[in-house]
């Protein structure tokens, strides 16, 4: 009734004391009336003023979640509000970043006139009220003082520090890194306050860095007693039943096979029927050296038509992850594996993921397989997926396949002799699929990525950029082929399920990246606001080798959205395709066996309308629950890089390395050395001239000697210092460095 009265045209704002005299509510039930109005301002569904006056929601307030900032101001996130809203530091209240909070809007943003480097201003708002607290424990650095203590939290974005009061530090002493559980998140003037309940060792302590960050984005470092107990009745290795076995036909083998000879193969009978017999093919893994969850497995060959066959083989990993077992809800709750640089947390117990879910060469499996017919363009001619058993002849890894198909070297195709034929038509089919994906416009970013090198006590040896070889491309190519092939069969079949989106990019965001791109010489083009991911891939081509090329490959990649997981088919923009999904990944990423799940009931004809409800009902949830766990394993995988190339970078305080400008800010240049790591070279360290942020050209100008600093340009510079607690490293620049 209040939300109906309040949208009514002849409304007006009102106090509470009105509205209660407006609907005649007596003075004994005016707080059930204030309970009332603030649950239903704490749901958004209406709003207050400063002034304490109730009307609509979008009146005077919208809730949304606080982001925050090391230098104290915030933003805040509002579904249909294209720009984040610029909250000032004395105006953030008690918000926390990542907390839920109702804010009101007081000024709204303009955009950029595009002239002088004049960007757009952001909607300014204030703080009214923090609807869901993100911390309700801080991981931090404790600072000990005579008769109190305070902890300095681990995330930068958390930029006020926590009062600990004698007698709720458990101990602790400077330089102990701890848990904290808040007890008043301040406000105003007040700090927040908290108690340690955990010290989790001190800050030089092997270690002790890394589980803070574990620690500090909650991932999960065991696994509940139930769900280890189930895993007793998981068996180490898969024992074929002999009455099976002697029912099942494998596929006969001679060099080469059909999707039709699929057709005609007898089955598994028990509960293995509907299985097919593969292990008669010659099929391997390719993975990295260290890799020991290996879900994936590959065969091909030319067939009798002209055109290849083509197996993706994917662990069965729902054969034993049952849906609603505590190894399953386990599974959605981490929702995926998350790789530290010192570790790996699973999302399945190590029995499952390296044991027998991962396909080890020499072992019966149970695999889902997508078996393709692919023509010599790329084209998918046919298809099928299938439950199947395999073994794996090979475990090989990225770096011996690429000796055989790039380098020809001749002692490692002696070793692989008998697989050399097949990895040359898998190097042959890889560049055909590569191409016709090129062909439509997909954009293929080719980013280094960091390999940080660990002694035994979890110091840095050495850090340097990992980079894709023919052997990686080889299995991304055939992985997104079955990616794509699985999501188009299940569109088609109107299964509920889920996909794997990227939206188009935001026009305003293009338009700005046009004009900045113009600086280099480059154009993109636009119509209608619009751009086709072709575009981009041919300014990628353009850019490739040049000096600017890893810089502008990085706006470009920031100028686009963030790809996560729906249950609708909206495309992949980056792809170019209008079908994908994430289906050969079941061991470290939840979507994919919530996936198998859906196909293997399908195959079976088990997926009637009282299952199809089952899953619409579920898979909205799952779909939120990953892409936000996904977001939080990236979050915490970047913070243990950022970490160790700090820690590697103290070494050479003094030492000077040959860079290039990789961002520039208001407050200084950020310099990428080669191996990766990234410091800053704060303005104040700028001392020959007086330097102008140029935000529409990404560029410091000198005021007086009209020097200029831009993204992209080469510097020498000399490692001033770095800081373990912010996980930063600081550059000047090298006074023997000559721009010319």
């Amino acid at each position: 009734m209040l939300t109906e009265l309040m949208r009514d045209k002849a409304y007006v704002p009102m106090k509470a004391k009105e509205l209660a005299m407006l609907l005649n509510i007596p003075k004994t039930q005016r707080g059930e009336l204030m309970e009332v109005l603030n649950a239903l301002v704490a749901e958004g569904k209406i709003g207050v003023s400063k002034k304490g006056k109730y009307g609509k929601a979008e009146a005077f307030s919208v809730n949304g979640i606080f982001s925050g900032h090391p230098r104290g101001y915030g933003f805040v996130t509002v579904d249909g509000i294209e720009e984040d809203v610029f909250i000032p530091e004395e105006k953030t209240g008690s918000a926390l970043h990542g907390d839920r909070v109702q804010i009101v809007i007081e000024s709204a943003g303009r955009a950029g006139d595009g002239k002088n480097g004049m960007g757009g201003r952001r909607a300014e708002g204030f703080v009214l009220r923090v609807l869901e607290r993100a911390n309700k424990e801080i991981v931090g650095y404790y600072q000990k003082n005579k008769n109190f203590g305070f902890v300095l939290p681990d995330n930068q974005k958390i930029s006020k520090d926590i009062f600990i009061a004698q007698g709720c530090d458990m101990g602790a002493v400077t330089g102990h890194k701890v848990v904290v559980k808040m007890i008043d998140f301040g406000g105003g003037k007040r700090k927040p306050e908290g108690r340690i309940k955990e010290i989790l060792g001190h800050v030089n302590d092997p270690g002790t860095d890394i589980l803070s960050i574990v620690r500090a984005y909650g991932l999960p470092e065991e696994f509940p007693r139930e769900a280890m107990d189930e895993l007793e009745g998981i068996p180490g290795e898969l024992e074929l039943d002999r009455k099976a076995l002697l029912a099942g036909a494998a596929i006969p083998w001679d060099g080469s096979y059909t999707l039709e000879d699929l057709a005609g193969c007898p089955d598994w009978t028990g509960e293995l029927a509907g299985r097919l017999d593969l292990r008669s093919l010659p099929t391997v893994t390719i993975d990295g050296e260290d890799a020991k969850d290996l879900d994936d497995a590959v065969t091909i060959c030319k067939n009798k038509k002209g055109s290849y066959t083509l197996g993706v083989h994917i662990a069965d990993v729902t054969h034993y992850v049952r849906e609603g077992s505590c190894l399953d809800r386990e599974a959605l709750r981490r929702s995926t594996s998350v790789y530290l640089v010192d570790r790996v947390i699973p999302m399945l117990p190590h029995k499952l993921s390296n044991g027998i879910c991962s396909l080890n060469a020499g072992t019966d499996r149970l695999a889902l397989s997508c078996i393709m017919e692919v023509d010599s363009q790329g084209n998918v001619l046919d298809h099928r997926i299938a439950e199947t058993v395999i073994r794996v002849d090979r475990r090989m890894t990225y770096t011996a396949v690429n000796e055989i198909v790039t380098d020809r070297n001749e002692a490692v195709m002696a070793e692989y002799k008998d697989f050399v034929a097949m990895f040359d038509q898998m190097k042959e089919l890889s560049d055909r699929i590569r191409e016709k994906r090129r062909k439509r416009g997909a954009i293929d970013f080719d980013f280094p990525e960091s390999r940080i090198i660990l002694d035994g006590q979890g110091k840095p040896l050495e850090i340097k950029p990992y980079q894709r070889n023919a052997a990686t491309r080889m299995i991304e190519d055939f992985m997104l082929l079955a990616n794509e092939t699985v999501a188009e069969d299940c569109f088609w079949q109107s299964l509920p399920f889920l996909y794997r989106s990227h939206d188009n990019p935001n026009p305003e965001k293009m338009k700005q990246l046009a004009t900045f791109i113009n600086n280099f010489g480059y154009f993109i083009k636009m119509q209608q606001g619009e751009i086709h991911p072709k575009e981009l891939q041919k300014l990628l081509d353009k850019i490739e080798g040049s000096s600017e090329e890893a810089l502008l490959s990085r706006l470009i990649l920031r100028s686009m959205k963030q790809a996560k997981y729906t249950t609708l088919c909206s495309g992949h923009f980056g792809l170019a395709t209008r079908y994908y999904t994430h289906f050969t990944s079941p061991i470290r990423r939840y979507p994919d066996l919530q996936i198998h799940r859906i196909i293997k009931e399908n195959l079976s004809g088990g997926l009637g309308e009282k299952r199809r409800a089952h899953y619409e009902g579920i898979l909205p949830q799952i779909a939120v629950q990953t892409s936000a766990m996904e977001r939080r394993a990236e979050e915490a995988q970047r913070e243990t890089d950022k970490l160790k190339k700090c820690e590697y970078m103290s070494q050479f305080i003094g030492q000077t390395f040959e860079g290039v400008i990789c961002g520039v800010a208001n407050w200084g240049l950020y310099v990428e050395l080669p191996n990766t790591v990234e410091g800053l070279v704060r303005m104040a360290e700028l001392r020959d001239d007086y330097y102008l942020f140029d935000e529409q050209h990404y560029e410091l100008l000198g005021e007086r000697t009209k020097k200029s600093y831009k993204l992209g340009q080469p510097v020498r510079v000399q490692v001033a210092g770095t800081d373990k607690l912010t996980r930063t490293v600081d550059f000047i620049l090298a006074r023997d460095w000559d721009e010319n």
